[in-house]
This record gives C-alpha cells, structure tokens and sequence, in this order.
C-alpha cells in the first residue's frame, strides 16, 4: 500500500436513500456486490467474500473491449470489520487463484502500488445513510477514480436511489 504522504488518495462522499443495512450488505454480500460494482459495461461472475477481519476476497471483473472479452481478478484481505460502520480491505491485481501479481506483470506504469487499501466508513442517518470511501493510492484524477464514480452511481440505482 502506498504510505507516501504526497500520494492523492481517492475520496466520494455520498448519501444514499437506504438503511445503513442495507448499504452494508451492498459491500459485504456477494450477490449485492456483483449487482454493483465495477464501471458501467463490467459484470462481476466471481465474488468470494469472507467478510471478517483476517478473511480473504476475490474478485473477476469481466468485460467486453475492443480486442474481445477480458476479465481482470482482484484479491485482498479484511483488515477491519465493524458492522454497519467501518470496513477496511486490501485490493491488489491477481490471478484467478487469488495471487497478488506485480504492476508490471498488469502493464501499470512503473512505480503504481501493488496493493491499495479500501476504506468505507458509514453513518447511519435513519433511512438513508452518509458513505465516505477512500481508496488509498488511487488518484483522484485516474481511470480507477472514474470507474469507481461509475460503481457509485450503480450502488445508488441497486440500493433504490
């Protein structure tokens, strides 16, 4: 994860129009997961999700691309579990095993960080609920920042608005 304090980490704040409930199973259950995640065009046929601190994660983003079909895997670890409130998790680029491959190996730019750190904090506002998540070591200004803001928005429709 990048420690460095001149790295921009990506911030979305947003509100939703939902329980905190049910905002917290759209992050920790698979079958919501995959309802959302990813930019507009991606779908997520593998999701494994052990939602609990020290639990593993994998995820297969596939999608359609100019050269044909692609599927890209992401594993990383729950570092913090705290019910409806606070979620931490580690995100690198993987094999479909689960292994961590290098920036290199995806053909990122040299020097772009091998694993980042997802945090999503939640407040439960009655039937709606105010999210801050931040990607450490994403920037705000790349093609991460904009698929997540893609991600979001499909979170908002999946949880009613």
């Amino acid at each position: 994860m990048s420690n460095d304090p001149s790295t921009e980490n990506l911030v979305i704040e947003r509100t939703f129009d939902a329980p905190v409930d049910a905002v917290w199973r759209a992050w920790t259950e698979p079958e919501h997961f995959q309802a959302w995640y990813g930019p507009e065009g991606a779908s997520i046929p593998v999701a494994t999700m052990d939602v609990q601190e020290g639990g593993r994660r994998l995820i297969c983003m596939a999608m359609e691309t100019p050269n044909g079909p692609m599927q890209m895997w992401f594993a990383g670890e729950y570092r913090e579990v705290v019910v409806n409130q606070r979620l931490v998790y580690t995100d690198g680029m993987a094999d479909e095993d689960g292994n961590l491959k290098s920036p290199e190996e995806m053909g990122m730019p040299l020097g772009s960080p091998a694993e980042t750190e997802v945090i999503v904090e939640l407040t439960d506002l009655g039937d709606k609920t105010r999210m801050v998540m931040t990607h450490v070591g994403v920037a705000p200004d790349s093609p991460g920042a904009g698929g997540w803001g893609m991600a979001i928005d499909k979170l908002a429709a999946h949880l009613g608005g």
